[in-house]
């Protein structure tokens, strides 16, 4: 079975009145990714103590070494967020820096612990701006070892009339177009990820030389 884990990068609390509009989404995608064979954990970035910094353990009391070894066991990887100002969010933006030294290993060797790993994207928000979002993740993500397949985000703009995280659920599940996002990205996650593990992409045996 494939393993997906799901970074939301919500910036509201788990235990708090109002409910997270990216979560739902991102729970629609799990029940699609569940008709694939795969397994999904939702990690709730905003319960966890993420130090700022640029390494992979920033010392006593961070709670993101533990998140990475979930991302590192994993055969998917999503990042989910609401737009923010025309951008992810800021827990996003956490992760995005504390993943920096795995790029810097890539960009050395060409290996990577994200390396034939599949990654995709949820986005929500009130307006327009999920392309750009979705532009800047996705060159985060290739340059961390990352393959993306074809129509990889699932992405719901706009207002709605829902009070609770079940009537928003029900509510998307009534909008084919939506609907169909989610089973293509999943479909697509899916086969890409069952397709690298049998057959993972080549690392090149040497370190790359500066260019002289």
């Amino acid at each position: 079975m494939l393993k997906a884990t799901i970074l939301l990068g919500t910036l509201k609390p788990k235990s708090g009145k109002e409910f997270s509009n990216t979560k739902v989404l991102s729970e629609i995608l799990c029940d699609e990714l569940a008709a694939h064979d795969v397994k999904s954990e939702i990690v709730h970035l905003a319960e966890y103590k993420i130090l700022p910094g640029t390494k992979t353990n920033m010392g006593k009391g961070d709670e993101w070494p533990n998140i990475l070894e979930k991302l590192v066991k994993s055969d998917i990887i999503v990042f989910a967020t609401p737009i923010w100002w025309d951008g992810h969010s800021s827990l996003i933006q956490r992760v995005i820096e504390r993943l920096d030294e795995l790029n810097d290993e890539i960009v050395a060797t060409g290996k990577s612990e994200f390396l034939n790993k599949v990654g995709g994207m949820v986005i929500t928000g009130g307006e327009d701006g999920a392309q750009h979002v979705i532009a800047n993740l996705a060159n985060f993500m290739v340059w961390n070892g990352l393959t993306l397949p074809p129509a990889c985000s699932l992405s719901y703009l706009g207002n709605h009339k829902a009070k609770t995280a079940t009537g928003l659920k029900k509510e998307l599940l009534k909008q084919s177009y939506t609907v169909g996002m989610a089973r293509t990205m999943a479909r697509n996650l899916a086969y890409l990820a069952q397709l690298l593990k049998e057959h993972p992409l080549p690392v090149q045996e040497k370190k790359a030389q500066a260019f002289r």
